[in-house]
């Protein structure tokens, strides 16, 4: 079970709307907010994959100018993945191929332009592997 912190900025004039349908949304708990329209809410889901399903939904709320997760807890999860890690060489082996192009090479690293539901869906497969 994955646990995540999620920031929900809005204008202050929009405030008491959207924490009351962050309350109804069904997918997030609201614990508080502030006079700035910062709001704070959990969301759970079984993977990675979930909960980003549950984030779209908080972004798709009228008057909601961003949602970003803050902290994430999830100890099944972490433990799949750290033993995919530990026993995966320290060098991809794509880095040893003399005849890779730089081209094929795919960058993961930018979030705000990522496919975060696919890529959520591909991080959660690599435990299971």
């Amino acid at each position: 079970m994955n646990i995540s912190s999620i920031v929900v900025q809005t204008r202050p004039e929009y405030l008491e709307q959207v924490v009351e349908d962050l309350k109804n949304c069904g997918v997030c708990d609201y614990h508080m907010h502030d006079e700035l329209g910062r709001i704070i809410v959990t969301i759970e889901g079984e993977g990675v994959s979930e909960e980003l399903k549950k984030l779209k939904v908080i972004e798709g709320i009228p008057h909601v100018a961003s949602a970003d997760m803050q902290m994430a807890y999830s100890e099944d999860e972490l433990d799949d993945h750290m033993d995919v890690l530990d026993n995966a060489d320290a060098v991809p082996h794509m880095l040893h191929d003399d005849d890779l192009k730089p081209e094929d090479v795919i960058y993961n690293g930018d979030l705000k332009k990522k496919d975060l539901i696919g890529f959520a869906e591909q991080f959660d497969s690599t435990g299971k592997k």
